[in-house]
């Protein structure tokens, strides 16, 4: 009787000091999230000190599986998530029935679900959330004269820019025989490429890059229209393997850009911008192009007052620009539709609630819209060239 005294007393101080580590550990991330909330001088200094860290070393450990890591883990966080309620309703059922307490066994499932979260909680601190609360990249790189309203002049003269490269570098691609653009380089090698000599002048930027995956169920992303994805779990950039292949230099670096402490929308838009339109590839600059000329465009038509024959009066995108600007071709869009489970009408409501919603929490006030801020920093940048 002594004995079973003493195990129930040591397994209760035992409960207590796990519970005791446990409350402080979730005190102290939520501490540093609360920092980085109230203090973006923090947040730059963790992304310029602490974060490369985790690239430089989990990230290659990942970078050497062919697959993408992140996303596998995503399935098994989703399937965890699953069991973990179907025990709920289990232990529900019994207590109801026969008013009987939780066994060992769900005592220990429940309690590493717990630990778990806490994990995630941790992982997406330091690879996710605090990395919301930094300046923006291009104050760090764009002169401070430039942060000023640009006239509807400077717009016109932005968007003629672009379209006249857009449809220049246009007729330079190789096609298929049906019009499709062919590249037989290698992309993903390129844009790591690219990422890596533009970090030769933004000290942010430099380090270490993997090569960009493939995601494994690319039609369920594609309903959501996402052309990549960055998975702090894993520190890896991933794309979408069913987008057109005029989107695949842009994602890439766009992606890539993530691993270095970018997470603002606009601003990997804008670096994405900058490593492409830079490159000696016409492939990459004519990617670069179209992945900023429908924002562009957007805004330029918005100040014509969506006047239709007046934006007739300034050059025209040329058709075979706006054949190459697809997310999807209509064969991948069928192949997509043919497999789906669920409609994309529902599943693209969701993904952009989703989105929208975690934007928003993170700070990000415009939400999605903020993808479209990348206008106003290809005016900032173009007026230091000009």
């Amino acid at each position: 009787m002594i004995e079973e005294f003493e195990k129930q007393g040591n397994s209760s101080i035992t409960l207590f000091l796990i519970m005791t580590v446990y409350l402080i550990l979730f005190l102290v991330i939520s501490f540093i999230n609360v920092i980085a909330w109230t203090s973006s001088g923090f947040a730059d200094w963790y992304v310029s000190h602490v974060f490369p860290l985790w690239g430089e070393t989990y990230g290659r450990l990942t970078g050497l599986f062919p697959f993408s890591v992140g996303e596998w883990m995503l399935y098994g966080f989703v399937v965890l998530l699953f069991f973990s309620a179907v025990a709920a309703v289990i232990l529900g059922i019994r207590f109801l029935i026969r008013r009987a307490k939780p066994g060992r066994f769900f005592l220990r499932f429940y309690r590493g679900v717990a630990w778990l979260l806490l994990v995630v909680y941790l992982i997406m601190t330091l690879n996710c959330l605090i990395l919301y609360h930094t300046n923006p990249f291009a104050d760090k790189i764009l002169p401070e004269e430039t942060a000023r309203d640009y006239t509807v002049e400077e717009l016109i003269q932005l968007r003629n820019r672009l379209v006249t490269q857009a449809n220049e570098l246009c007729e330079q691609m190789e096609r298929d025989e049906n019009g499709a653009v062919i590249y037989n380089g290698d992309a993903k090698a390129q844009a790591v490429s690219q990422m890596q000599r533009l970090g030769e002048e933004i000290v942010q930027l430099q380090g270490y890059y993997p090569n960009p995956k493939g995601l494994f169920f690319s039609g369920f992303f594609s309903q959501q229209y996402i052309l990549g994805y960055y998975f702090p779990f894993s520190m890896e950039a991933n794309y979408n393997t069913q987008m057109y292949i005029m989107n695949e230099p842009a994602t890439f670096c766009h992606e890539l850009s993530h691993l270095k402490g970018v997470l603002f929308e606009d601003d990997a838009n804008f670096i994405s911008y900058l490593a492409c339109s830079t490159s000696d590839d016409k492939f990459f600059q004519y990617s670069a192009v179209l992945s900023v000329l429908g924002y562009v465009d957007e805004a330029f038509f918005e100040s014509l007052s969506e006047n239709v024959e007046l934006y007739y009066q300034y050059p025209l995108i040329s058709e075979q620009v706006c054949k190459d600007s697809v997310f999807l071709t209509e064969e991948a869009w069928a192949a997509v539709e043919e497999n789906a489970i669920l409609s994309t009408e529902t599943v693209s409501k969701a993904s952009h609630a989703f989105l929208d919603t975690n934007l928003t929490l993170n700070g990000v006030e415009e939400g999605i819209a903020s993808y479209g801020n990348v206008v106003w920093l290809l005016l900032r940048y173009y007026d230091t060239m000009d």
